[in-house]
This record gives C-alpha cells, sequence and structure tokens, in this order.
C-alpha cells in the first residue's frame, strides 16, 4: 500500500510528488511517457531553465525524485482506479494492480489541433498556442494566428505584443464589430479568404492561390484532459474558454474524495511554471489530507 499514486509523471506531477516524498511518503508515480511539449526543443518562461531541451529538464528532475527511498517509479499507463478513501486501487495497461491511500491525476491534456493541412507536423516546432513559451523567439517578426473560435480573437490581439498579425478567420469565427474594431486598433490585418495548407517552414496557402510567409503560427487548440481515466473514475469536470477541466476545490481534490487533480489538467492557463506551482500546491495539500482526512 502506498501513501499516494500519482499519475502522470511529467512537470506537475513530479513536483506533486517532491513534496510528497520530502515528507517521507510511499509515492508510486505512474508515466506513460506522453509530455505534451514532446514536440518542442526547447521550454521558455521557467525561471532557471529558460531555453533549456524540455527532455533534459524532465530527465534531471526524474533523477532528483529518485535520490528519494520512498519514490517508486512505474513507465506503464493507468487504465482504471476502483476502490475509495484509504484503499483505492489502480489497474495498470501491464496487468498489475497497485493500492494506495491517495490518487493524484496529473495527466495532462490533449491538445484538438484545426483541421488544416500541414498544420499537425508543425506543431511545436512552427505553430505554437502560448505567446509567453515562444513568442520572443520570433523576433518581432511576422505571425500568423488560425482562428478556432472566440478564443482566438483574444490571442490575436494579445499577440500584437510580439510582432506582426494577420489574423485568418478561415470559417472558425465570425467577428461582430467591436471585436473587428479592437483588432483593427491594435493593428491586426484581418484575413478572411479560407486557408488550403500550410506549406514551407511557416507559410499558409489562401484558397484564392495567394501564400503568405510568416515566422511562425499560432492557433487556440481545444484542451481536454488526456486519456479515458477521467471519464472512468468519473470526476466532474468543469468548461473553460479552452476546452474543459477537471474540477477541484481549493485544495485540489476533485468531486471524488481522495483524489486529487493538478497541472494542465485542472488549470488553466497552461505553461511548465503554473505546472510546476499548482504539482507543489497540491503535492502539499495532498499530504495534509493524510494527517487530517
Amino acid at each position: 500500500m502506498q501513501d499516494v499514486i500519482v499519475i502522470g509523471g511529467s512537470y506537475s506531477g513530479m513536483a506533486a510528488a517532491l513534496q510528497l516524498l520530502r515528507a517521507r511518503r510511499k509515492v508510486l508515480v505512474i508515466d506513460a511517457g506522453q509530455r505534451r511539449n514532446r514536440f518542442v526543443d526547447q521550454s521558455h518562461g521557467f525561471l532557471g531553465q529558460d531555453g533549456n531541451d524540455p527532455t533534459a529538464i524532465w530527465a534531471e528532475a526524474k533523477r532528483q525524485l529518485e535520490a528519494y527511498p520512498t519514490l517508486t517509479w512505474r513507465d506503464d499507463t493507468a487504465t482504471a482506479i476502483s476502490g475509495g478513501m484509504d484503499d483505492f486501487r489502480v489497474t495498470l495497461q501491464s496487468g498489475e494492480e497497485v493500492s494506495a491511500r491517495r490518487i493524484l491525476l496529473a495527466t495532462g491534456v490533449s491538445d484538438a489541433l484545426p483541421d488544416v493541412p500541414g498544420l499537425a507536423e508543425r506543431w511545436g516546432k512552427a505553430v505554437f498556442h502560448c505567446p509567453y513559451c515562444h513568442g520572443y523567439e520570433l523576433d518581432q517578426g511576422r505571425i500568423g494566428v488560425i482562428a478556432t473560435g472566440p478564443m482566438s480573437v483574444h490571442q490575436a490581439a494579445l499577440l500584437t505584443e510580439w510582432g506582426e498579425i494577420t489574423f485568418f478567420l478561415n470559417g472558425a469565427v465570425a467577428l461582430e464589430s467591436d471585436q473587428r474594431e479592437e483588432l483593427t486598433v491594435r493593428g491586426v490585418a484581418i484575413e478572411e479568404t479560407p486557408i488550403s495548407r500550410i506549406t514551407g517552414d511557416a507559410d499558409i496557402e489562401l484558397g484564392d492561390g495567394r501564400v503568405l510567409s510568416f515566422a511562425g503560427l499560432f492557433t487556440a487548440t481545444r484542451t481536454d484532459p488526456a486519456g479515458s481515466l477521467v471519464e472512468q473514475v468519473g470526476c466532474a469536470l468543469m468548461a473553460t474558454p479552452i476546452g474543459s477541466q477537471i474540477l477541484t476545490d481549493e485544495s485540489k481534490q476533485t468531486s471524488i474524495p481522495g483524489i486529487f487533480a493538478c497541472g494542465d489538467t485542472a488549470r488553466a492557463p497552461h505553461s511548465v511554471s503554473l505546472a510546476v506551482g499548482d504539482g507543489a500546491w497540491a503535492g502539499a495539500q495532498v499530504h495534509r489530507s493524510l494527517i487530517w482526512p
């Protein structure tokens, strides 16, 4: 019997595990190896690690966790959760069943990308979602924003801080007059011709044959908790402007007593820094629940 099983061994999950390990609690981390930022070569905006390879950041964090004798790490996927407070059981894809007093979900999110030919292949390389993470490196160049819904209007207006913006409506959003006026005031060029495909590094080919080149592209993906585990266990969800996330209280506990959640799957907006902070808070709260149920 573990004290806590952390499902998800990325940044928030490891940050939570660290607090628990330093409280000398027995922690099992189950990691499927699907970090959300696995497509990028550099992580930005994380104090002390700015510009470093996210894989190297993750590997060093894992090495530090492994120095604690009460850690157990499984490279596996959790497929089901049963039981309840103080006696949870987690089934792994390998067939193993493990037990713990508490569960912490740090499973991350899945990104639903717009259906634009050539976009998925450039995700994390020339197409991004967070200007704070990737805007600076575009060096105030031309930036294309591909609309996916209402949040894209905000994204296009915000990105004027990082470069010259062209906003591609692409049939995904109908601008109100006040929105159009705000974008115009902020210097955003509005392009209503549908996109045919993305080519080259970050070139957008339009339906009328024009090709516009950019330093980089941004789009607002829809994010939902990754995998089917959250649905299987029955945690309540809440809607966000960019999708859905697990509903938690101030202590990061979900609607199910004894199951907690942290990181991108349980908060918005998203970044490595915010995930680490959320994980550290969640780890401390899980520990306190073991003392004062």
